[in-house]
């Protein structure tokens, strides 16, 4: 069994409900989707084809605790489900990075999923699949990113409509350099909204996608 791999590093996790823990990162190949500000392009496309024995070796080699498998869009490979489960059985506390566009009924209930439910600013709103939020346990996590106030205000109605918030942990994360932190907490407060204002703490530290 094998996966088309683009990169497997070692760094800061930039983001969720483990910002700033040390994280072995395993990005995979691939994606249906093309998010306006997406940072991650590069691995649309390439990536080298490594067999499941060989991931886990690597993964191994930074000992880490935590392990994030990320993209692209992983659920793009079918066998990111045996990824998955392989990381959890070695005993990793493992999360799953997800666009929602593809069914994450399947995913190991082991892994913490973080969906990233597609604004309007995305480009790629028609894409979410909202049966996943059926899915989701308290574990979970769902992700908006926000690149201006109609995507603030549209993202408040999903709130609502769906009744996040008692279902799992909601996070806003401002587009990067397109939206300002600061106006998102500021209206976060002023509407008493029961979410986490994210920020991608990797750009600060590295200025880039990766970290280290």
């Amino acid at each position: 069994m094998s996966l088309r791999i683009t990169e497997i590093f070692y760094s800061l996790q930039g983001e969720t409900r483990t910002v700033g823990l040390p994280t072995v990162f395993v990005r995979l190949t691939g994606c249906p989707l093309r998010c306006l500000y997406c940072d991650t392009a590069y691995a649309f496309q390439g990536g080298q084809t490594m067999p499941l024995p060989e991931i886990l070796a690597q993964v191994a080699a930074y000992q880490p605790r935590h392990v994030t498998v990320t993209g692209g869009e992983p659920l793009a490979q079918k066998a990111c489900h045996d990824l998955l489960t392989a990381l959890c059985d070695a005993g990793y506390e493992v999360s799953l990075e997800t666009s929602g566009a593809l069914d994450v009924s399947a995913v190991d209930p082991r892994v913490v999923k973080v969906v990233d439910l597609k604004t309007p600013g995305s480009g790629e709103k028609d894409k979410n699949r909202y049966s996943n939020i059926e899915h989701l346990n308290k574990h979970d996590q769902v992700k908006f990113v926000l690149c201006d106030r109609a995507d603030y205000e549209w993202a408040k109605g999903i709130l609502v409509q769906h009744d996040l918030p008692a279902r799992c942990e909601v996070l806003f994360s401002p587009s990067h350099q397109q939206l300002s932190a600061t106006d998102v907490a500021d209206w976060m407060l002023a509407d008493r909204l029961p979410v986490r204002l994210q920020i991608q703490l990797h750009k600060y530290l590295w200025g880039d996608a990766r970290g280290k």
